[in-house]
């Protein structure tokens, strides 16, 4: 192998930079020389390291090109607590019975009744949500409820996939409550309820 070879073959060897411990990672080479040597590049092998200026790479019988794959997988599974699903969504409500009305009466929601509503400080409620759930909590909002976006898309909400928007739409228009559709275009509906908590309703094939 001349010099020239030698030196393309070191600058095609690849460098890692860890994002675990900003450590080279190195690849091995397998020289075929103890001693190579140019005056123009400089380069050698001393006591099993190739030595150019401005890198050193490590040679040794095996390669170790998958550390950063081995570290990658590491540390995702020690990061990985077991994530299933949206469990439920907590909506402040002034008054129960008024939010009650507006999710049973007009967004036709069940409750959950096998949820506890005695063991907690306030009063509440648990609203079926396909498998996932609406908690209802009767407490002070520190939200204010005027100088809201009229559009609740630009406000914080809560998303529920339905089949029919134009059917929601419908029962929305019957019972004289506002909204607003998407300004993308897509099949969706945006409304409040009583406490002005935006919702979202985008449809989705099933």
């Amino acid at each position: 192998m001349n010099c020239c070879s030698a030196m393309a073959s070191l600058l095609k060897a690849p460098f890692f930079i860890s994002p675990l411990n900003q450590k080279l990672n190195y690849v091995s080479l397998s020289p075929t020389t103890t001693n190579l040597q140019s005056k123009f590049y400089n380069v050698s092998v001393r006591n099993g390291r190739w030595h150019v200026p401005g890198m050193t790479i490590k040679a040794q019988a095996g390669v170790e090109g998958d550390v950063l794959d081995k570290e990658s997988v590491s540390i995702n599974e020690a990061s990985d607590y077991g994530v299933v699903s949206m469990h439920h969504v907590g909506i402040l409500c002034e008054c129960l019975e008024r939010s009650l009305d507006f999710y049973q009466n007009i967004l036709g929601l069940k409750i959950n009744e096998a949820r506890p509503h005695d063991k907690l400080p306030y009063r509440g409620a648990w609203l079926w949500v396909g498998s996932e759930m609406i908690h209802l909590m009767e407490l002070p909002n520190p939200d204010p409820l005027t100088g809201r976006p009229q559009h609740g898309g630009r406000d914080r909400h809560t998303c529920i996939a339905i089949r029919d928007v134009s059917k929601l739409k419908e029962i929305l228009d019957k019972a004289g409550i506002p909204y607003t559709l998407s300004r993308s275009g897509r099949p969706a509906i945006f409304t409040r309820d009583p406490d002005a908590n935006a919702l979202e309703f985008t449809q989705v094939d099933d």
